[in-house]
C-alpha cells in the first residue's frame, strides 16, 4: 500500500476511533493523494523499481497492491502482474486503472496466499509490512509462493523515524505498535502501524529462509526539485524508508 504523506511530518497520537486503517472508507481520497505525491510518485515507487531492474516476462505478485500505480509501472515494464490487496475498495480503483482482466484479489496477507508454491519470479510488498504485528507467517506465505531464484522487494517505515516520532520515545529493542492520525481530503483517518528495530527485520527475513542481496536509502527522484522545491531538501535530507530486496536461495541439484 503506498505512503499518501511523508512520515515525518504526521502527528503521532492515540487515534479516538476504535476502527483502524480502515481504506476501503478512505480509498479514493488516499488514492487521489498518493499518485502524484512527493514521498509516493517522486521517492518509494521510483525506489522499488530501480530494485526490481528488469522485469521483461517475469511473474510479479504485488502483495497490497492498493490502487495500482506500481502493478501498472511493473506492467508497462513487461511484468506479468497479479495483484492482492486486503481493502476492496482499493481493488475496485485498481480494476479501474488496470482493466477488467488484470488478475486482482482480495486477501488479507495475514491469512495464506491464494497462490501455488513457486508461482512468482518476483513479490513486491510496497509499504505493507509496517502493518503487521508478526511478519513471520507472512514472509514464510511470501517465501512459498517465490520460484527457487526468486526475490522478495519490500519497502518498510524507516525504524530511526518510526522510534523517534513520539515522546517519551519506545525502547527500541521492542516491537511495538503506534497510533495516529492522517489527514485525508480534510478528515482524519486513524491510523495504527507496528515498528521493529532494524536487527527485528534481517532476522525475521532470514527466519523466513530468505537472504540479504541489497538493502538501500535512497535519495528522491532528481526531478522532484522542481515539482516540489520546498520539500525537496527536507526528503533529501532525512530517513523515511528502508528497503530490501531478498532473495530465495536457487534449487539444489
Amino acid at each position: 500500500m503506498d505512503r499518501a504523506t511523508d512520515m515525518p511530518e504526521r502527528p503521532a497520537h492515540p487515534a479516538e476511533e476504535p476502527r483502524v486503517n480502515d481504506y476501503d472508507r478512505f480509498a479514493e481520497a488516499y488514492s487521489a493523494q498518493s499518485e502524484n505525491s512527493l514521498v509516493n510518485a517522486y521517492y518509494e515507487r521510483p525506489a522499488m523499481l530501480a530494485l526490481a531492474g528488469d522485469v521483461a516476462g517475469r511473474r510479479i505478485l504485488d502483495a497490497g497492491c492498493g490502487s495500482g500505480a506500481l502493478f501498472a509501472a511493473l506492467r508497462d515494464r513487461g511484468a506479468e502482474v497479479t495483484g492482492l490487496d486486503a481493502s476492496a475498495g482499493m481493488l475496485a480503483l485498481a480494476r479501474q486503472r488496470l482493466g477488467a482482466d488484470a488478475p486482482l484479489h482480495v486477501a488479507d496477507l495475514k491469512d495464506p496466499l491464494p497462490f501455488a508454491d513457486g508461482a512468482f519470479d518476483d513479490v513486491v510488498a510496497s509499504l505493507v509490512l509496517h502493518y503487521l504485528e508478526d511478519w513471520g507467517p507472512t514472509l514464510a506465505e511470501l517465501r512459498r509462493v517465490l520460484a527457487p531464484g526468486g526475490r522478495l522487494i519490500a519497502s518498510v517505515d524507516h525504524p530511526f523515524v518510526a522510534y523517534t516520532i513520539q515522546e517519551p520515545r519506545p525502547d527500541y529493542s521492542a516491537v511495538t505498535s503506534y497510533s495516529f492520525d492522517w489527514m485525508l481530503d480534510g478528515q482524519l483517518v486513524p491510523m495504527r502501524f507496528w515498528r521493529r528495530p532494524l536487527h527485528a527485520m534481517t532476522d525475521a527475513f532470514t527466519a523466513a529462509g530468505f537472504r540479504l542481496a541489497a538493502f538501500s536509502e535512497p535519495q528522491p527522484d532528481p526531478a522532484a526539485r522542481e515539482v516540489f522545491p520546498e520539500d525537496f531538501p527536507g526528503l533529501s535530507a532525512k530517513p523515511v524508508f528502508l528497503f530490501f530486496v531478498l532473495e530465495v536461495p536457487p534449487a539444489t541439484t
